[in-house]
């Protein structure tokens, strides 16, 4: 039997938004940009990407009040120096990712959050920097009515996933790191009797055509007045230095 949660959660809070994120280990992380950039480089992109997702959440909750409770699910380890500070500073919950393969850590994820009383569980990456604070109401709407809800990718993947109760079979064999990501798990929840809602599609980062493309965003992106700039400064400097440095390579 499944343990249920000790007290139930409020109506208010019966939401979790999960980060999905690794920590930003030189040569495990970004490796599909590399090279041209160097392991370090990826590394610290990858770092400022998960702090931009960390601190627009939060946002999410203060700025539009949006009702969930935000978790980060890390690899390989919650006990890393670097998500304990994240703990601390962002006031965020940590979770361990566990199974094999993406699918499999995502899946427990969710069984994980349904354990704990949630109704609804929200998974969203680390690579969509400048998602729009409002997808994520509009994926909390779309939970409203729909099983599942999936962020589309423009590479033909998704950069977010949300259900209303575990769906062990919507990972199981799905090609990972490839363009049909999306459109099967579309046949898997079709096939399920699931029903599907879609938030509006958007750029992750995993090739140098993405991050070239995410760079001229950011130089775009400086030419706004400062308030109304989409880029953390932190973001839009590294994003600088690299692209200086890829014309050099």
């Amino acid at each position: 039997m499944m343990k249920q949660p000790s007290s139930p959660l409020s109506d208010a809070t019966r939401t979790a938004l999960v980060i999905f994120a690794k920590a930003p280990i030189a040569g495990e992380v970004k490796t599909r940009l590399c090279p041209p950039l160097t392991p370090d480089e990826a590394a610290t992109l990858h770092g400022s990407f998960v702090l931009d997702m960390l601190e627009r959440t939060k946002l999410a909750v203060v700025k539009l009040q949006i009702p969930f409770h935000r978790y980060l699910a890390c690899a390989p380890s919650s006990e890393l120096v670097f998500f304990k500070i994240m703990e601390e500073r962002q006031g965020i919950r940590l979770l361990d990712q566990t199974g094999e393969g993406l699918g499999q850590r995502m899946h427990h994820t969710f069984v994980d959050l349904f354990a704990k009383g949630y109704k609804q569980v929200i998974i969203v990456g680390t690579d969509v920097p400048t998602l729009p604070l409002s997808v994520y109401q509009e994926a909390l709407t779309m939970l409203g009515r729909s099983d599942v809800v999936l962020g589309p990718a423009l590479d033909g993947g998704y950069y977010l996933i949300g259900l209303t109760r575990p769906a062990e079979q919507l990972f199981a064999g799905v090609p990972w790191s490839t363009d049909q990501v999306l459109a099967v798990t579309q046949q898997k929840a079709k096939a399920l009797g699931l029903s599907v809602g879609l938030t509006a599609a958007w750029r992750d980062v995993d090739t140098i055509a993405d991050l070239q493309a995410l760079i001229t965003e950011c130089q775009e992106d400086d030419k706004k007045p400062k308030q109304d700039r989409i880029f953390s400064m932190r973001t839009a400097g590294t994003l600088q230095l690299l692209a200086t440095r890829l014309k050099s390579r």
